[in-house]
């Protein structure tokens, strides 16, 4: 038997759940509740700036949150911490889901939609690249380059649920989060300005924005403000990059099984080590599924992502909470330049995609 002091082998937090069952601390109901509560107010504080000034509420909660993460040395605050930046981050993964179906896929047509398959494939390719080139862990690339590719905040979210905590951190995920947050913002800004000065017809206009842009909301947003035309066509695009999340989610949960047994040898216990996929992927493409096959009503859909969008949101605070603002500064600028590098890739692949429209 081994001893409990014991450190568990890197195979053990494939999800990165070995924070959420420390055996020092006696998790109740109520140990839950300073840090959710805490959570809890500084998402409705960032909900508040964002439907009054206009920014995102992702990024107010992630600025918020890191403003906050001085009050993580208090130990009563990390199991309700601990809950908002996991659990709920996989129930808000799950039903993301209801905001996706395979029909937007037919929709869209096979040519633009391989088109979104190949500029994924190079984003992402174009995010790991960059990592190497600055000696940067290549798992950072991929989290950059896959946030980039799918839908910026959520896709992160979602794949620093698969790759876990003990290979990207709580910094260099933040990192991410900002970095994906702020150019979705600048893309919308810019992006229909840009299409407009080129004079692109409202189906490459809308082509461009919604293949180019993370965020879904501001992708659909940004389309929608070049034309009525141009939105329709945004948020077809948007959409079909969001159904891309599952399979890319598939592909990543079993590379990192895989990682997993070549770190551990024989004579090293496989304490912990996941057979299949996780709980919330097979959630979540459940629920694309029963999106497609069925004609869900809309008021439950409403119900479902506007709780998927407060999760996350939680979430993104409690991360943003946890993160080390000291060991987030020492990282230096160059942690940035994978999100950089592939948020210009991906408008200048989209750029060349819509010659072909």
């Amino acid at each position: 038997m081994s001893h409990p002091d014991r450190e568990l082998p890197l195979v053990a937090d494939l999800y990165g759940e070995l924070q959420l069952a420390e055996p020092s601390q006696k998790r109740t109901v109520l140990s839950h509740f300073p840090g959710f509560a805490l959570v809890g107010i500084v998402s409705l504080a960032a909900l508040w700036l964002s439907e009054h000034y206009g920014p995102p509420a992702i990024l107010m909660g992630l600025l918020l949150g890191l403003a906050m993460s001085f009050v993580n040395a208090d130990k009563r605050l990390s199991t309700g911490l601990d809950f908002s930046s996991q659990t709920l981050l996989r129930i808000g993964i799950v039903l993301i889901g209801m905001r996706i179906s395979f029909n937007e896929i037919t929709s869209l047509g096979i040519a633009p939609f391989i088109s979104l398959i190949a500029i994924m494939v190079v984003v992402i390719g174009t995010g790991i690249v960059a990592a190497r080139l600055f000696k940067l862990d290549p798992l950072f690339g991929l989290l950059a380059g896959g946030a980039t590719a799918i839908c910026g905040a959520s896709a992160a979210l979602a794949l620093w649920s698969i790759i876990g905590t003990k290979r990207i951190d709580q910094s260099r995920f933040t990192i991410v989060l900002l970095g994906t947050t702020v150019a979705s913002a600048f893309a919308m800004t810019f992006y229909p300005s840009i299409a407009g000065f080129l004079g692109l017809s409202d189906k490459q206009a809308g082509f461009l924005i919604g293949a180019s842009i993370h965020d879904v909301a501001q992708a659909i947003g940004g389309g929608f403000s070049y034309s009525p035309e141009a939105g329709e066509v945004a948020t077809v695009v948007k959409l079909s990059r969001v159904t891309l999340l599952a399979p890319l989610l598939i592909i990543i949960a079993m590379i990192m099984q895989k990682m997993a047994v070549k770190d551990t040898d024989s004579t090293t216990p496989k304490i912990g080590l996941r057979q299949g996929l996780p709980w919330f992927i097979v959630g979540f493409i459940a629920l694309i599924t029963i999106n497609s096959m069925f004609q869900l009503p809309p008021a439950f859909v409403e119900f479902g992502n506007k709780l998927a969008s407060m999760l996350l949101l939680f979430a993104v605070v409690a991360a943003a909470i946890k993160s080390n603002l000291g060991g987030l500064m020492s990282h230096g600028w160059h942690c940035f330049v994978p999100v950089v590098m592939t948020t210009a890739m991906a408008f200048l692949l989209s750029m060349l995609a819509i010659q072909f429209l």
